[in-house]
């Protein structure tokens, strides 16, 4: 049920789209788009997916005008560079199921990427020369591993985080022409957050006290030696994370940029591991609140997350008047992501529920233009609120045209630690073209609502979320929106989890269930699954299955699955490390078993697809599955104008 695929630490299946500069309007100029839209014999749902995408740039520290993007041109995720001084732009990556984890080095001299098998996870790095040339293995000496952050120094040394299941969490030193050298290594979950600008500090997040959900901060030398710790879970006693935001990115500067928790929300403070001084930032905003700094380290770049929306604001750390806070003017919706430029303006990418995507400057320009159409536009979202057993609960809507009440998809997001947001979705969009409302929930666990909510699903897990969920479920049949006999309970990822565990716990509530790449078998996705996702795993259930067998029985699909009476479709890829796909094959096992209406579709990628065709095809199937097992609309409804593929 997500558009595009970017891994994070968890369970998710949330993509980013990709830019250009500020100053001139440029666009993608790739060749061989595939599937050239057809006017109006291709539907506005097809055309959404296929338009082309591109993310926000990144550019080389010291080479602003060499910068790195994302997009969709050919029809697959694929990296692309682009040289802002001439306008030139190429294709860095080409492969079957796509790239889209890549950066580039300080000098703007490499590429760097990295190449898994089919969309695994598991892999190396590799480099590319930015005016183009063969790849090469940026870190000899490596073997494959899941990526663990990733920072390069000036003088090309990198720092690598890794993760295996035998080895658990490493970090390696890298020096140009040498062996690397390992300086860090713990079973419980790590990874490299950054290096300071003259490369003399390297700061890494880990949950050595065993919370994953929770990290720490420790800087060390480039060899390994210990130079500062900050630990606000005070050895995993208490529920209270910090995050690395980036060094100072001035030579000298040993000040580090750091997320905490401490006031029930994420934000922002400054701590330099040299003195030890902690300088709070007193940004007084009421939603989550991340930073970056600007490129001459004199302000800060502060995103603002609140209620399914953000905004950008500008700190000022030391003007003439004291330090300040200013709007950064953007549209009402989401800001995927924000850089300032080295010349003061920020580019940001935004998109709204109706609004597709655009890279935008503040300079009053887009950045970049993709080639070809525009996706067509959707519907806005509404706001509501309704009271559940943990508090309100926020869930946006969209709806078709005409009178209620609708069939209604409730599409579940992945996560858990994530949230749905008023930014451009193609997926809702396809089911509002065929007549259907959707409903998509920020149930407990989800990020953007401060602290106590997210970590609220802990020990009680699935369960909790499904709570939030029924009470929407009962708002949306009370209100009128919603055909109380054709709701569909949908999802990726954790919400493919939530989606099984959904229709075997509330039974009667569904008439569909849609699971793309679930966790199905509970103890079966623990033992397969990648290291991290372990450590995550005991974190939300306490233990491990050993430990605490009545917990993952609890919250396991499996164990209701002889109580489901909705029909099931379910999507899996076959190399996916995140919810792999044996713990499925166990569920739809036991599906085959009840002679229970089912229909599993099995794809030769990983957690999700980079391939456009891939993810069209995989929305039709959906869609024709849903349609096919709701009951038609009862006698007193009108029914919705239908848009068929």
């Amino acid at each position: 049920m997500t558009d595009e695929t970017t891994a994070g630490p968890d369970h998710s299946t949330e993509p980013n789209p990709p830019t250009t500069e500020a100053g001139r309007r440029s666009s993608v100029t790739v060749s061989g788009q595939a599937a050239p839209i057809a006017g109006d014999a291709v539907p506005d749902w097809e055309k959404r997916f296929r338009a082309p995408r591109i993310g926000l740039p990144d550019w080389a520290e010291d080479a602003p005008d060499r910068s790195l993007f994302v997009s969709n041109a050919t029809g697959t995720f694929e990296l692309y560079a682009w040289d802002r001084a001439t306008g030139r732009q190429r294709q860095v990556t080409d492969r079957p199921n796509g790239t889209t984890d890549g950066t580039l080095s300080p000098d703007g001299e490499w590429i760097w990427w990295f190449s898994d098998t089919d969309g695994d996870e598991f892999g190396v790095w590799m480099r590319q020369p930015f005016a183009g040339g063969p790849d090469e293995p940026a870190t000899p000496g490596l073997d494959p591993s899941y990526p663990g952050g990733l920072a390069i120094g000036r003088d090309g040394t990198a720092v690598v985080g890794r993760s295996t299941d035998e080895d658990g969490s490493t970090v390696h030193l890298v020096r140009p022409g040498q062996p690397p050298v390992e300086i860090y290594r713990h079973r419980e979950s790590a990874g490299v957050g950054d290096l300071s600008h003259d490369g003399s500090l390297i700061a890494l997040e880990h949950t050595e006290h065993g919370d994953a959900m929770h990290s720490a901060i420790r800087v060390v030398r480039p060899d390994g030696s210990t130079v500062a710790e900050l630990d606000d879970t005070h050895g995993g006693t208490e529920e209270l994370g910090l995050s690395v935001m980036g060094f100072a990115p001035v030579d000298g500067d040993s000040r580090l940029l750091v997320g905490h928790q401490r006031r029930g929300r994420w934000e922002p403070m400054i701590w330099d591991p040299l003195t030890g001084v902690e300088t709070p930032l007193e940004i007084d905003l009421p939603g989550d609140v991340g930073a970056d700094w600007y490129p001459d380290g004199s302000a800060l770049l502060v995103e603002h997350e609140y209620q399914a929306r953000s905004e950008l604001w500008r700190f000022d750390l030391s003007g003439a008047a004291g330090r300040s806070l200013t709007r950064v003017e953007t549209p009402a919706g989401t800001v995927a992501g924000a850089t300032a430029r080295p010349d003061g303006t920020v580019e940001f990418l935004w998109s709204s529920a109706a609004q597709p995507p655009e890279v935008r400057s503040t300079s009053g320009k887009v950045v970049l233009d993709p080639p070809g159409a525009a996706a067509p536009a959707s519907v806005a979202v509404r706001d509501v609120w309704v009271e559940g057993p943990g508090g309100r609960i926020h869930a946006l809507v969209q709806q078709p045209s005409g009178d209620g009440p609708f069939p209604t998809v409730f599409d579940i997001h992945g996560g858990p630690t994530w949230h749905d947001s008023d930014a451009f979705a193609s997926s809702p969009a396809a089911w509002v073209d065929h007549g259907f409302a959707v409903v998509r929930v920020n149930y407990r666990g989800s990020t953007g609502y401060g602290r106590a909510w997210t970590d609220a699903l802990k020990h009680r897990v699935g369960l909790i979320e499904l709570e939030d969920i029924a009470a929407v479920r009962a708002w949306a049949v009370s209100s009128g929106l919603a055909d109380p006999e054709r709701l569909v309970l949908a999802g990726g990822s954790w919400g493919g989890y939530l989606t099984l565990l959904g229709l075997g716990t509330q039974p009667d509530a569904w008439a569909v269930g849609l699971a793309a790449v679930p966790v199905a078998d509970y103890v079966t996705a623990y033992n397969d699954e990648m290291e991290a996702l372990k450590a995550m795993d005991r974190t939300l259930l306490g233990g491990t299955p050993e430990e605490v067998p009545e917990r993952f029985e609890a919250s396991s699909p499996l164990t209701y699955v002889e109580a489901v009476r909705a029909p099931v479709y379910i999507s899996a890829g076959v190399n996916d490390p995140r919810c792999p796909i044996r713990q499925v094959e166990n569920y739809v096992k036991r599906l085959e078993q009840r002679g229970h209406p089912h229909e599993v579709y099995r794809y030769d990628a990983g957690h999700g697809s980079l391939v456009v065709e891939e993810r069209i095809k995989q929305v039709r199937l959906e869609l024709d599955f849903a349609q096919r097992h709701l009951k038609p609309k009862t006698e007193h409804h009108e029914p919705p104008a239908a848009q068929q593929p």
